[in-house]
């Protein structure tokens, strides 16, 4: 175990420690009521803590709201049962180049504080003979942004599932997003953003990789 100095300085520096998320052995052993009953008791103590006054009406539910939410919501993609198919098809008409998806709405949260991260990703591949749906890009990108994470973590693990779904290692994965733990409050820096990037396969040499990026760039807005 870390010493309570150690794990603050870790917390503050934003470090990542495991390419996957760290989960417990026992981690789906409660059902969702199970887990929602026990936040929410866990939420009423924290708030009653607080001083708040848990019988104004417009606080007693958040207990329950807030148990809801992680457990069906923003922490949703811990749960394997609730990771998209991600549906590929034959590329019958040999389309070679690069397929990029841009401006994927990223909602996740920091799991030093547990405060929202947001931002945007670009997800790029070229096809190895399958296409995976337009859709489904996004809605592994969800996934993965819900649950507490790492931004660098989230990159690695959009590209890792692409990869893995398309039999290609010719994909990439750019995320532009703020943190609110360093907007809202530390530093409190409203400006700044974080940056990650992922370059699998072809991705990885000079050209291609300018390609993608220059992509990004374009103003595509309708």
């Amino acid at each position: 175990m870390k010493t309570e100095k150690a794990v603050d300085a870790l917390g503050d520096n934003h470090i990542g420690t495991s390419a996957t998320n760290p989960m417990r052995a026992d981690a789906f052993d409660k059902s969702d009521e199970e887990k929602i009953a026990l936040i929410q008791k866990n939420v009423q103590h924290i708030m009653e803590t607080l001083g708040l006054d848990l019988t104004d009406d417009s606080l007693q539910g958040t207990p329950k709201r807030v148990a809801k939410m992680f457990v069906n919501e923003i922490f949703a993609g811990l749960n394997p049962d609730n990771k998209p198919k991600a549906s590929v098809f034959k590329n019958p008409y040999k389309y070679g180049e690069m397929l990029v998806e841009k401006n994927i709405t990223v909602y996740s949260t920091c799991e030093h504080h547990l405060l929202p991260i947001i931002g945007r990703a670009h997800i790029a591949y070229i096809s190895s003979g399958t296409v995976v749906g337009l859709s489904k890009m996004n809605r592994i990108v969800t996934h993965y942004a819900k649950r507490p994470q790492v931004q660098e973590r989230m990159t690695m693990q959009i590209v890792q599932e692409l990869q893995r779904a398309l039999g290609t290692e010719d994909v990439a994965c750019v995320i532009d997003a703020k943190h609110l733990c360093v907007n809202s409050r530390g530093i409190n820096d409203i400006e700044s953003s974080t940056v990650t990037s992922e370059f699998g396969g072809k991705f990885k040499e000079n050209t291609v990789r300018r390609e993608f990026l220059d992509y990004i760039k374009l103003d595509t807005k309708f």
